[in-house]
């Protein structure tokens, strides 16, 4: 028989090692079923249940942009809060610029509201991540230490200069009038709120997944993740990439702001700076520069919080922690660490 003919075999993984691969997929619907037998009470549960992904979700939005920045950059950004309470600060200028559509009861209108606020905090985020990177984070690329060390002050100089533009006091951020309230689904009190934020979780997730899978921008910063001196030497451009990343998860921190502040009603300079250790706990779990891991590590984090606060007050403020802990036990670089080239 020739050569030519034989087929190469393809040699499948063990079944053990497929379970391996896949078993991060099952953590949340098995979360929500402990939570389910744990509570008790369905409509208790549901509304938990939307309440916990509704958190998830904009921790996602807003580790998101964190997560690759590490995996592209590996970059520590300790400042990135900053821009969560600046993209919050930028929304509700344009918020307030714009308050008879806020308080039109046209749903229509309230969208346009909220889209204009969103556009416009994440271009000021955009464009101040842009400055943070040129003149903070260039300087000390490859340096950890100092990373964390000039980003923290970037963080509390951009909490200065909130101080000065729109003053120390917290300020109260009206949801539009169409997604105050809430509704009834089987029993159980569903904010409308919170199923817009599912809503703009999964569209940014879904984004995000197509644009790294399916483009070439996506191609070049999955290789950029994996050999950037590879990517270098082919003769692409890799700090104008690692630029426009930079910018990218600034601009996602400042969309994050914005539906962190509608969701709590105040906003304030150090808004950022307090949830950034959920932010940081979510990208850990995920594991560094991991959408996918990212995801569910949000869900995670924001079901367990609701469940615990509900059933165990005492224990939902280190939940997270425990739960962190747990995860990096079984896979010690969090679920789907993203492994570099050497």
């Amino acid at each position: 028989m020739s050569d030519s003919l034989i087929k190469p075999r393809i040699e499948r993984p063990p079944l053990s090692q497929v379970i391996e691969a896949k078993a991060p997929l099952f953590l949340v619907p098995v979360l929500m079923l402990i939570g389910l037998f744990a509570i008790g009470s369905g409509s208790t549960w549901l509304t938990l249940t939307a309440a916990g992904l509704a958190m998830g979700m904009m921790i996602f939005i807003m580790a998101s942009g964190l997560t690759v920045i590490f995996g592209l950059m590996d970059v520590i950004n300790f400042g990135h809060g900053a821009f969560i309470s600046l993209g919050a600060f930028a929304g509700f200028t344009i918020l307030g610029l714009l308050g008879g559509w806020i308080a039109s009861p046209s749903i229509a209108m309230n969208l346009g509201a909220v889209l204009l606020a969103v556009v416009f905090a994440m271009l000021v985020t955009g464009l101040a991540g842009y400055g943070f990177e040129r003149l903070i984070v260039k300087p000390v690329y490859g340096q950890h230490l100092k990373q964390i060390l000039v980003t923290m002050g970037g963080l509390v100089v951009t909490q200065q200069l909130i101080y000065v533009i729109w003053g120390p006091d917290e300020i109260v951020l009206a949801r539009p009038a169409a997604f105050q309230g809430s509704f009834v689904v089987l029993g159980a009190a569903i904010e409308k709120y919170r199923v817009l934020a599912i809503v703009i979780g999964l569209a940014l997730f879904v984004a995000m997944r197509l644009v790294l899978n399916r483009t070439r921008i996506g191609l070049l910063v999955r290789a950029g993740v994996q050999n950037g001196e590879m990517v270098e030497a082919l003769g692409y451009p890799i700090q104008k990439l690692f630029l426009a990343v930079f910018m990218a998860g600034c601009a996602l921190a400042g969309l994050g702001g914005v539906m962190w502040g509608l969701y709590q009603e105040t906003i304030t300079a150090h808004m950022g700076a307090e949830v950034m250790i959920s932010v940081f706990i979510v990208v850990i779990i995920g594991g560094l520069g991991s959408i996918e891991g990212c995801f569910i590590g949000a869900m995670l984090v924001g079901l367990l919080t609701n469940y615990t606060g509900f059933l165990i007050p005492k224990l939902a403020l280190v939940s997270t922690i425990l739960l962190m802990g747990a995860v990096l036990m079984w896979r010690p670089q969090g679920l789907y660490p993203v492994v570099k080239a050497h």
